[in-house]
């Protein structure tokens, strides 16, 4: 599929919404002139987006903005590499937390900066379907651990990390307060989902966003997720040549496929106007979490 420009105007436009209110009464339809394709429009300025991220900074950028007292949190994006059906990409659950969590820095630039994010995750239910990549918890929760540790050691006193895949969700938010006491510093964990079911007034809203509701939300490769991928990487979407009736999967359980059916079924539901409204309510939500967390160290 090919990139739509207006699918990429929105991100070009979502961090310049700060002030704009709640998330539900956004509107992308009137995309804010950009100098180029390449920065986002933040409060009165453009910042080009690749300054929120630590692989993308150098080491004076992040010396600096913390001798200077810009740089104050840091967002860490935990995800997974694993099947999505057969029309997702597997990048898609570390790729939704690094969007979000690189929405939400944007908003708070420059007080915030995302870190690599850790890419694999605790999935061994998935196994059996070919591509799938898993850690041991204990593996998984220790990367996690050691880049918040790197990031104290630098002076960052403040961490949000932001789980983009449902197997890491309990892990970390079980362990989060360990890791709260053994680094001494402010610390929490949510699933951006999370989002979604943080008052009634946005399930509310989600339940009118989409067709399933927001009983399936995140789902697996649903139509939350291709809304999602619709909204932000039409390219990792590839439904040419999916026929169920031809898929041969070796699985212990026959009514797993009849799963994954249904789950390509309620895809067909997804739109790219859903994923971006979806997106909006997870970046606001993130930013304000990062902002509280900020105020309170």
């Amino acid at each position: 599929m090919k990139t739509s420009k207006p699918r990429r105007d929105f991100f070009f436009t979502l961090a310049s919404l700060v002030a704009a209110g709640p998330a539900s009464k956004l509107c992308a339809s009137q995309p804010l002139p950009l100098p180029s394709s390449n920065m986002t429009r933040v409060s009165d300025r453009y910042v080009d987006p690749r300054k929120v991220l630590l692989w993308e900074s150098t080491r004076r950028e992040i010396r600096e903005a913390m001798e200077g007292g810009r740089l104050k949190a840091a967002i860490v994006p935990t995800g997974s590499t694993e099947q999505h059906n057969e029309h997702l990409a597997m990048i898609q659950d570390t790729a939704s937390a690094v969007l979000v969590a690189q929405q939400a820095a944007l908003q708070l630039y420059p007080q915030v900066i995302v870190t690599d994010p850790v890419p694999v995750g605790i999935s061994p239910y998935w196994m059996e379907r070919k591509g799938t990549l898993t850690l041991r918890p204990e593996t998984f929760l220790a990367m996690v651990y050691d880049i918040c540790d790197s990031m104290r050691q630098h002076g960052i006193k403040t961490i949000f990390i932001v789980n983009g895949h449902g197997g890491n969700d309990q892990p970390l938010k079980t362990h989060v307060a360990e890791f709260r006491s053994k680094l001494g510093i402010t610390i929490d964990a949510c699933s951006y989902w999370d989002a979604y079911h943080s008052s009634e007034e946005i399930q509310a809203e989600v339940n009118k966003i989409m067709a399933g509701g927001i009983a399936k939300v995140p789902g697996h490769s649903g139509e939350f997720e291709t809304s999602f991928a619709l909204a932000a990487w039409p390219e990792r979407i590839h439904r040419e040549g999916v026929d169920y009736e031809k898929v041969h999967l070796q699985l212990k359980n026959p009514e797993d496929l009849n799963s994954d059916r249904n789950f390509y079924h309620d895809s067909l539901l997804a739109t790219a106007e859903k994923g971006e409204r979806l997106i909006r309510i997870a970046v606001d939500w993130t930013a304000a979490r990062v902002q509280s967390l900020i105020a309170q160290t």
